[in-house]
């Protein structure tokens, strides 16, 4: 009998991970390969080929495939993804102003509809007059849309019946509130449901890609994806669901974490191209974030693990302060492409401008930068401005320099708008080419990385010194701020865990002294008091270091590498739902959530159907996300207070999970 492999596919910003997995022996085989962004299929199957090259096992023994990502993450850390038209049912204008909704929003249109649902369920008479106006050119200038009602959790009657009048005239993506939170507050979930809507088209194309190429490699198997508290939903959910997979590639390497070290206690740190991600093991489970998942800023209705993300990688922008006295260094939070892949990628076109720059008797201030499109399809480019669309029709597949590109200082606002829609990207310093000047990684073009930081080495600070008298000392300058920074983001995140989130330790002259062990009367030290695991391709590189300055151990496992890719084979699907029981008045009891409002005169009555209906929708749902055989469990909390001598229900809450491995091909 052939034995079951599991196929685990990690896309980041940077690589693609593959690991072929064995629940009796564990990681068989593993391998990386660049993420094209252009065609994210192309990454999936070189990093699949060449781990089923090595492992030397045929398509026929993999029985799932399941994929983890950061893509969701990345975009919006750094403000991408594509323009959605919010439809607000119910709400006023004034209502944009909670919960940073305004500013997610943007430039991204709004539109303010009569209607929406009080707290049981009861609804205000639903005006579509303004959407039919609207409809027609606002279908042209975006690529989805949000929809949020007012109490929607109670009662979805209205987003669905915009969502059908939207499909029909549109047929464009839409998104419903009630579909990804059954959590009160409506500005944050309409915050959420926007962010949904603008990342549709990103994880549908990865997802498609991924099974675009599965199916033509003969592997026809179930595909999951992973949630952001670590669980996995099938693919056909995640597409619907996007918003669910931010934090997907850190929640599958905490998974992994745990799995490879085996450690109950730690604090797990994983540094990849664009950002860093830390969360606190205890106990051998990752804490989820009972508030909501906060990334790029902004606080999402999403159950995820308590994972703080920092604009902070391997691939970060290299930005140098000239102005004071002395020039000082900081990283991120955008990512660049580094000179050293440019040139990986590009060969000359990136070296012979660097060459050309460093002959120069005056420094540019563009120098060693670089536009170059990303490749995602036209269609994804709608709605540009004119000027943005003039910008973008002079940048190509082939880098060109910003010095070229740019003529004027409100050009590099325009750039900068289309590198937030994800169109383009620049290429520039990063710490991975300061890297392969100094020897500890050599996958890329190291002669690129050499000229670019040659060419800021010669820029000069306030006193008229040099930014650094060799390519090598910058290089070793921003490797200790790499090491610097991630330091203080990891003391950052386990000081949010202890409930001292106050202190910043960017901004701390004690934490500063403890750090660099500054002598004096006073001596001023810290550590962590578990070991710190370092994951990501470069967490050999960079993480002894970090662990040395915050004074505690490194534990960087052998798989550090590829730990998405294992945590997204060895998790398990799980589903939640939450169903209500509110009294409108004395004596009538309502039941809502998880299917359509119903009215009953006996509050048990209503209790025992609100606790069958949560179970038998947890289990459906989490049938639906493809798990085998799950098993559900429920619990009950009742806010009932004694109130003139008797005990008055106010709101009554049926909480069942139901989780269970994911369902595998059998042969």
């Amino acid at each position: 009998m052939t034995a079951h492999f599991l196929l685990g596919i990690d896309t980041g910003g940077t690589y693609t991970d593959a690991v072929l997995f064995s629940e009796a022996t564990g990681v068989v085989a593993k391998a990386k390969a660049l993420t094209t962004r252009h065609d994210l299929a192309e990454g999936i199957s070189d990093a699949v080929e060449a781990v089923l090259e090595r492992a030397k096992v045929p398509v026929s023994a993999i029985s799932l495939v399941s994929l983890s990502t950061t893509l969701a993450t990345n975009a919006l850390v750094e403000g991408q993804g594509g323009r959605a038209g919010l439809v607000m049912i119910g709400f006023a204008p004034e209502d944009l102003r909670r919960d940073g909704l305004l500013e997610a929003l943007g430039s991204d249109p709004v539109l303010f509809l009569p209607g929406g649902h009080n707290v049981h369920g009861s609804e205000t008479p639903l005006d579509m007059s303004a959407l039919d106006e609207a409809l027609p050119t606002l279908a042209s200038q975006v690529s989805s849309f949000a929809i949020a009602g007012y109490f929607a959790v109670r009662n979805p009657d209205h987003e669905k019946r915009v969502r059908e009048r939207i499909r029909e005239v549109s047929h464009l993506p839409v998104t419903c509130s009630h579909e990804l939170s059954s959590k009160l507050g409506g500005p944050r979930r309409a915050l959420t449901t926007l962010l949904n809507a603008r990342l549709v088209s990103m994880i549908d194309r990865l997802i498609g890609s991924c099974e675009d190429f599965l199916k033509a490699r003969g592997i026809d198997v179930p595909m999951m994806v992973v949630r952001g508290d670590g669980a996995l939903i099938s693919a056909a959910e995640a597409r619907l669901r996007p918003i669910e997979t931010i934090l997907s590639g850190p929640a599958a390497s905490l998974v992994g974490a745990r799995y490879l070290t085996g450690l109950e206690g730690a604090v797990v740190s994983d540094i990849g191209g664009t950002t860093t991600d830390v969360a606190v093991l205890e106990g051998g489970r990752p804490r989820l974030d009972a508030e909501g998942a906060v990334v790029g800023g902004f606080r999402t209705m999403v159950e995820a693990v308590a994972m703080r993300t920092y604009g902070l990688g391997g691939d970060s922008e290299v930005k140098i302060n000239d102005r004071g006295l002395k020039a000082t260094l900081e990283l991120g939070p955008r990512r660049f492409l580094p000179l050293s892949l440019a040139a990986h990628l590009h060969g000359n076109a990136v070296l012979s401008v660097l060459e050309k720059q460093l002959r120069a008797t005056h420094a540019g201030r563009h120098d060693g930068r670089f536009a170059v499109r990303t490749g995602l399809p036209d269609r994804l480019a709608s709605g540009l401005q004119p000027q943005e669309q003039a910008l973008y029709d002079r940048i190509g597949m082939v880098p060109v320099a910003l010095a070229d590109l740019l003529a004027s200082t409100p050009q590099r606002a325009t750039l900068d708008r289309l590198v937030a829609r994800g169109l383009v990207h620049i290429a520039g310093l990063t710490p991975s080419d300061a890297m392969h000047v100094l020897g500890r990684q050599s996958q890329w073009n190291t002669e690129a990385a050499r000229l670019g930081l040659e060419l800021a080495a010669r820029g000069k600070d306030g006193s008229g010194q040099l930014i650094a008298t060799s390519a090598k000392v910058l290089a070793g300058m921003i490797v200790d701020r790499l090491t610097r920074q991630s330091s203080e983001v990891i003391l950052q995140a386990c000081l949010h865990e202890d409930g001292a989130g106050a202190i910043d330790p960017a901004a701390s002259l004690a934490v500063d002294r403890a750090l660099r062990r500054e002598p004096g009367i006073v001596r001023f030290s810290l550590g962590l008091d578990r070991p710190l695991v370092g994951l990501g391709a470069s967490a050999p590189v960079y993480y002894p270091a970090i662990a040395e300055m915050l004074g505690t151990k490194s534990a960087i496992p052998n798989e550090a590498d590829v730990a998405n890719a294992v945590g997204a084979v060895v998790g398990q699907v799980r589903a939640t739902v939450t169903v209500f029981v509110t009294t409108p008045e004395d004596g009538i009891f309502v039941v809502n959530g998880a299917g359509v409002s119903e009215r009953f005169l006996d509050q048990e009555e209503a209790f025992g159907i609100a606790r069958r209906r949560a179970q038998a929708i947890a289990l459906e749902t989490a049938r639906a996300n493809g798990a085998e055989e799950p098993a559900a469990t429920l619990r009950e909390e009742i806010d009932a207070p004694e109130i003139e001598g008797g005990r008055k229900l106010i709101e009554a809450r049926f909480i069942a999970s139901a989780s269970g491995r994911p369902r595998i091909a059998h042969f």
